[in-house]
């Protein structure tokens, strides 16, 4: 933990604006070096200018590359185009419209000029595809709650959320091959022609006017629960303000300032200014609102571009992420009628287990995946799959007569969602997940995250079962030990060991040169940290 974490950034904490924006264009990447070529991790490819990983040559070549995709698989309908508040944003969502209008296609951008949310541009491609023969796809310009330095960008394909593995591999690859090539088929237009040429969509209204189908507004009005809102500087701003006025609810938006040096931030547990709405030093703020007794029954918090969640009741603070999603599915299943009963329950390999034992008393199938939304899209597209959250904050689940909602991660309607269970219960989230640790368990969870170099990532990506010779694991035998999803058999990029009462699991991080290691315990915070010693140290000589 930082000396300063959880307190105000300082003006040393701040980047220098102007020597981020000048190396966009000015720094070039050595595609030889695989910290400056085009990697797509779990949710797209990020990096900072400063660092040679997110120029505008890596974006020349990921919009070509997103064309060429697109014609190959003969997807001719419009690209939805977003953005979220990162200074680097604004210089890739030009440098992309540039592309693509170069390439013929119909791009949509925001009609009011604004930020756009990754679950709003999730609604608009899967709301045109269900009206019309022609496919949208659309992409998210944003490194999520990434630092200040880095840009993101990140490609929805028809099926509306995160590309799956083999398109993104196929797109980086080709990236990076039109780099090797300098850029010689990338085609291009001014960015004034690329303006004129891009045709306008109301982002907005079309979210925040649909959103009575997945939440019960009304109640939330009715009861007149008071609700807080930091968006973090992020995309849902002008969002939170609008959905008040068009539902008649009381939220309050405390925080409106959008600053892409992020200076009102609190540091996050590293000293970084990061937009984490899961993490309480980033979150110091809102908690603060919250336990000064301010009267709001619910605070919400979002990162940049709104696709994570994060929930501060009066009684608990800020929820672990994975406690809000235990309370999610308990109050959902029982009140959301228009669901099959059929439909399964999503959670990834690392989310805590008191998921799994909430789901089977719940008598409902879980479909268990590893790290990455994407493998939750064919599930909400279809409708096989009800809820699909993962331990990081980010879940999404049906509209409220079991149809597809979004099939990204939506950090809005998960906040509306809290406000709704208090609406209806009269209880806060964190007393509903107090309720089903008294029944299931109480869980002690927690992810450290430990350097790794290349080498020693893709050693602990590529473990097999033969490496993994462990018979015990915090006193108790091993019953199984796992290197693929039991959901739909895909391979984990890492392994997780499992006992009666505990597991930890290790894998590498897709874009940073570390590795995590996950670990929970349902007898208590002692035996946990001896599981945490146990693991680094055997995961310290599988890798060396």
């Amino acid at each position: 933990m930082h000396v300063r974490a959880g307190h105000p950034a300082q003006s040393d904490d701040l980047i220098d604006l102007n020597l981020l924006l000048t190396a966009y264009e000015a720094l070039k990447p050595d595609v030889s070096n695989l910290a400056q070529k085009v990697v797509f991790g779990t949710s797209g490819h990020r990096g900072s200018s400063l660092d040679r990983a997110f120029n505008e040559t890596h974006i020349l070549a990921i919009a070509q590359a997103i064309a060429d995709h697109r014609s190959e698989h003969g997807i001719s309908g419009p690209l939805f185009l977003g953005r979220d508040t990162h200074a680097l944003s604004e210089l890739a969502w030009r440098t992309v419209i540039e592309v693509l209008i170069a390439n013929d296609i119909e791009v949509l951008i925001d009609s009011r000029d604004g930020f756009t949310p990754t679950p709003a541009v999730s609604l608009a491609v899967l709301n045109f595809n269900r009206e019309n023969t022609r496919h949208a796809d659309g992409i998210v310009i944003t490194p999520s709650h990434n630092p200040p330095r880095d840009g993101g960008i990140k490609y929805n394909p028809p099926t509306g959320g995160p590309a799956d593995g083999a398109t993104t591999a196929k797109i980086a690859a080709r990236a990076n091959q039109l780099i090797e090539q300098n850029l010689i088929e990338v085609r291009r237009v001014p960015f004034d022609i690329a303006l004129g040429a891009a045709g306008r969509f109301d982002f907005l209204s079309a979210y925040v006017d649909d959103l009575p189908n997945i939440v019960d507004l009304e109640i939330i009005r009715d009861r007149q629960v008071r609700i807080a809102v930091d968006p973090l500087g992020g995309a849902s701003v002008a969002y939170w303000t609008e959905i008040a006025h068009r539902h008649r609810l009381d939220i309050t938006v405390v925080n409106k300032t959008v600053d892409p040096r992020w200076a009102f931030m609190p540091l996050d547990t590293d000293g970084k200014i990061r937009m984490d709405c899961s993490s309480p030093c980033a979150m110091a703020n809102l908690v603060g609102i919250m336990t000064a007794g301010t009267g709001y029954d619910v605070a919400i918090g979002n990162d940049p571009d709104a696709d994570r969640h994060g929930i501060v009741t009066p009684d608990a603070g800020l929820m672990n992420p994975n406690h809000f999603l235990a309370a999610a599915i308990s109050y959902l299943v029982p009140n959301r009628t228009g669901w099959s009963l059929t439909a399964a329950i999503g959670k990834t390999m690392v989310s805590s287990s008191i998921i799994d034992r909430l789901v089977e008393g719940l008598d409902r199938p879980l479909f268990e995946v590893p790290v990455g939304f994407k493998y939750f899209v064919p599930g909400l597209l279809d409708g096989s799959l009800s809820f699909g959250g993962e331990e990081s904050a980010g879940a999404t689940f049906l509209r409220r007569d079991g149809t597809v909602w979004t099939t990204d991660k939506d950090g809005i309607v998960m906040g509306l969602l809290a406000a709704e269970i208090y609406a209806r219960t009269g209880e806060s989230a964190s007393r509903l997940y107090n309720q089903i640790s008294e029944l299931y368990g109480k869980s002690s969870y927690a992810r450290v995250d430990a350097p790794a170099n290349h080498s020693q990532r893709t050693h602990l990506s590529s473990i097999t079962l033969d490496h993994l010779e462990l018979t015990t694991l915090g006193d108790e035998p091993i019953v199984d030990i796992l290197t693929k999803a039991s959901g739909n058999g895909e391979d984990f990029g890492g392994f997780k060991v499992v006992t009666k009462n505990t597991w930890f699991a290790a894998r590498p991080s897709g874009t940073e040169n570390s590795y995590k290691i996950y670990a929970e315990s349902f007898r208590g915070i002692r035996h946990l940290s001896q599981i945490q010693e146990q693991a680094k140290d055997f995961v310290q000589k599988i890798i060396r």
